[in-house]
């Protein structure tokens, strides 16, 4: 009886314990389905955004909720592969990052899937021997997932997840959950990136058109650099940009204009050339780099003090050999270095500075040349017109006053010839500063000293004669040249209106003095004649410590001999 009544009992606990065999397999399918249908609903969603920031922050969002993790985060690998630019952290609060010493940098076990691309998953962070540490102030960690997001092939970043919810431990699903988001991430991702790229050309196509339309409608290039400050700012995601021109000694360089970041700050600020990063790249034409600005000892101590940021680039404005400042853009310290295409920005919008220096430095040149044109032009009207009329009307009045012969009305006349001559001087000194080019290298002295020959020859009826002797060009300093010149027009002025001579000889020598005699064979000096220009003569020489005599000259005429000391090698 015992064992009949048992029997009946067997075929039911079998059948509970199917019933909830099955159960548990239900439950595990409804569970594999509803992560399955979450995996899709966030595949779509990930896919669906184009804002790169945005969606990194998403893919990261929605890692931690499939995987149920606690924290999560996304590592961008920078160009060259060796480190982290940007770091996407989720779960940790504003208050919890502040007290992080600093960012990952892709040591230790980041650095292990940096190096080796591949799905890790590991119970225990410290137990694993890639293990680096965390920095001070970061909240401890325990269980640890990660996978690579690759792009076409190349490892754009890393998906990291940490703290499993409820202690346990990551498996082999959440595994399978993370390595489909992640091949989903970086479909998403490049199409990210491709229409940021599209927007970006845009944009920098936009911006450099605006400032060329602005360099060509004629503005100062002031306002043009200012402008190109801005936009290399805005383009560029730099923290502080700053163009900077030689100064007048050209041993240092001025930040004329400043954008961003303690702009302020650094404007006018005078920066020492030598030793400094700016001098090589103003001497090489070529751009350079650096990693942390503030320490780098080719920062010369002052900008330092003045000027703080980390990574940044200075860029030549102009092509080598023909440098005419430096752009210089950078982020706040312990930032991403700026990108290659941040880079390549750069260098555009400091060609279009270098352009608008160039434009200046042309149309500048153009409105001198149009002033320099007008000054020759009413100095030969001047020369050619007023002093040969002057010049005859004396020639007349000194004719007539042999003719007169009231002595007061003869000394009368002589007195107005000299007025004559002292108006035609300074018309000449008048000519003379109209055509002085400030910025115009002037002729060589020797050059100077024939066109003077040339220009008296027609007044004298003959072409003198010349003898040049010494290191006229190199051993006479500029003013002690100029007061030759103006002694020797005088002295040949003055051959022509008083000696009537056929012959006059010029000779020019430098050697422990400058010596310049004018030889004519005319009638010698009159005992009572007017002698206002030898007197200026005198001055002239008197002036650098020198003298004239005039003297008969042998075999008739007269000889005026103008000497003053030269200074230096040419006078020791």
């Amino acid at each position: 009886m015992e064992s009949g009544g048992l029997q009946p009992l067997l075929p039911s606990l079998r059948l509970d314990e199917l019933l909830d065999e099955l159960q548990v397999r239900l439950q595990a399918i409804l569970s594999t389905r509803d992560r399955v249908y979450s995996l899709l609903e966030a595949v779509v969603a990930v896919g669906s955004s184009l804002e790169l920031e945005v969606l990194l922050r998403s893919i990261v969002e929605t890692a931690v909720s499939l995987v149920d993790a606690r924290y999560g985060a996304m590592g961008v690998i920078g160009e060259g592969g060796g480190r982290l630019v940007d770091f996407i952290p989720v779960g940790i609060s504003e208050q919890e990052i502040a007290e992080i010493d600093h960012w990952p940098e892709g040591k230790g076990l980041l650095g292990l899937l940096i190096s080796e691309p591949r799905t890790v998953r590991i119970p225990d962070i410290a137990d694993h021997p890639a293990s680096f540490g965390f920095p001070g102030g970061h909240p401890p960690m325990k269980s640890f997932l990660g996978a690579p997001i690759k792009i076409r092939g190349e490892v754009y970043g890393n998906l990291y997840l940490t703290e499993k919810h409820g202690g346990g431990q990551f498996d082999t699903e959440d595994e399978a959950v993370l390595v489909a988001l992640a091949a989903a991430a970086g479909v998403a991702i490049e199409n990210a990136r491709l229409y940021e790229e599209a927007r970006r050309q845009q944009r920098w196509l936009s911006a450099t058109a605006e400032v060329t339309r602005h360099l060509l409608s004629g503005a100062e290039p002031g306002d043009a650099l200012a402008m190109i400050t801005e936009k290399a700012l805005e383009m560029t995601g730099a923290d502080i940009v700053m163009v900077s021109l030689p100064t007048a000694d050209g041993h240092s360089v001025r930040v004329e204009h400043a954008a961003g970041e303690g702009a302020k700050e650094v404007l006018g600020l005078a920066i020492p050339m030598k030793g400094s990063v700016t001098e090589r790249v103003m001497s090489t034409g070529e751009p350079a780099s650096m990693s942390d600005f503030t320490p780098d000892a080719r920062v010369p101590e002052n900008t330092r003090q003045r000027v703080r940021f980390g990574p940044g680039v200075v860029v030549p404005l102009g092509a080598p050999g023909n440098v005419r400042g430096v752009l210089c853009a950078g982020r706040r310290p312990n930032a991403v270095p700026l990108s290659q295409a941040d880079g390549d920005m750069v260098a555009t919008f400091a060609a279009q500075a270098a352009i608008a220096l160039e434009l200046a430095e042309h149309r500048r040149q153009a409105e001198q040349m149009a002033v320099f044109e007008d000054r020759d032009r009413i100095a030969k009207d001047l020369h050619d017109l007023v002093i040969q009329r002057l010049y005859a009307t004396g020639m007349s009045l000194q004719g007539a006053t042999s003719l007169i012969k009231v002595p007061e009305v003869a000394e009368r006349v002589s007195r107005s010839v000299d007025a004559l001559d002292d108006t035609i001087r300074e018309i000449r000194s008048a000519i003379f500063a109209l055509q002085a080019h400030p910025e115009a290298r002037p002729a060589a002295v020797r050059v100077r000293i024939l066109a003077i020959a040339q220009e008296m020859t027609a007044a004298l009826g003959y072409a003198p004669s010349l003898q040049l002797d010494g290191a006229l060009d190199t051993a006479i300093p500029v003013d002690i040249a100029e007061q030759l010149l103006t002694a020797l027009r005088e002295s040949l002025s003055n051959a022509a209106r008083h000696a009537n001579a056929t012959q006059v000889d010029v000779i020019v020598s430098v050697n422990h003095e400058l010596m310049l005699t004018v030889r004519d064979n005319g009638v010698g000096i009159a005992p009572t004649g007017r002698r206002s220009g030898l007197r200026n003569l005198e001055q002239r020489a008197a002036h650098f410590g020198g003298s004239l005599v005039t003297q008969p000259a042998d075999g008739g005429g007269t000889e005026l001999i103008w000497r003053v000391p030269v200074p230096g090698p040419a006078g020791s």
